[in-house]
């Protein structure tokens, strides 16, 4: 039995909430049970210095938790005058993710900036970054082609994100916090909305696990992928 109740393979009720931001080129507040994560694109017309003169654009990400997002107070990164290396890991993982999506020469020499601020965490900050933060990225990018910077669509395909592992002895999808916290086995998958694998992480954290129960998981991470991508259309009014 699942802490929430919830089915094996069943995820958290998600919710995805667009043009949260007056000023951001594209936004949304996504919700995946009780994680809340504000995303925004930023638009800048110049690509990071490495790519001048190259033709090609950029897609980055920065990601941050509010001090009050979990059950105590943590301090600011900022007072602290250091990102943390989770904080590091995770946003490098998000840039990633998104452009693999992007075609960068489509997108020409700009570059885009995703930011992803937890507002609250219950596990799978780091999915629901991804899956959220693709969404204000094509919001940015249908500005973008509405005004005629571009005339070509760099985004090739849906980018979403999800976790899956082996908790109580049993594969199940989208871990919150309690089953996080013990998993035995835990993964994100970040796939496209075909269905193609960008980056899989996957540890064992309590016990090993066998090439039969990593295949369980991937399986799941495909339904779940499905889902979110679903949300996505939905958000943006794709059919």
């Amino acid at each position: 039995m699942r802490p929430s109740g919830r089915k094996l393979n069943q995820m958290r009720p998600v919710s995805i909430e667009t043009g949260v931001m007056r000023h951001a080129e594209g936004s949304c507040l996504i919700k995946i049970g009780d994680t809340h994560v504000l995303c925004s694109a930023t638009i800048e017309d110049r690509p990071p210095p490495f790519l001048k003169n190259t033709g090609l654009g950029w897609v980055t990400a920065e990601y941050g938790m509010l001090p009050r997002a979990t059950n105590s107070r943590t301090r600011r990164e900022a007072a602290a005058g250091k990102q943390s290396g989770r904080t590091q890991e995770i946003q490098r993982l998000i840039g990633r993710a998104l452009r693999a999506g992007v075609d960068r020469s489509a997108l020409g020499e700009r570059q885009i900036v995703v930011d992803c601020d937890v507002i609250q965490a219950d596990g799978g900050t780091r999915c629901a970054s991804i899956t959220g933060g693709w969404v204000a990225l094509r919001m940015a990018v249908n500005s973008l082609l509405a005004s005629g910077a571009i005339i070509s669509d760099p985004i090739m395909d849906h980018v979403a994100a999800v976790s899956c592992g082996i908790y109580a002895g049993q594969p199940v999808l989208d871990l919150d916090y309690p089953e996080d916290s013990s998993a035995g086995t835990d993964g994100n998958f970040v796939m496209t909305g075909r269905g193609r694998l960008i980056e899989v992480q996957m540890s064992a954290e309590g016990a090993t696990f066998a090439r039969d129960e990593m295949l369980g998981l991937l399986d799941l991470a495909e339904a779940g992928s499905a889902e979110l991508v679903a949300a996505q259309k939905a958000a943006l009014g794709q059919a």
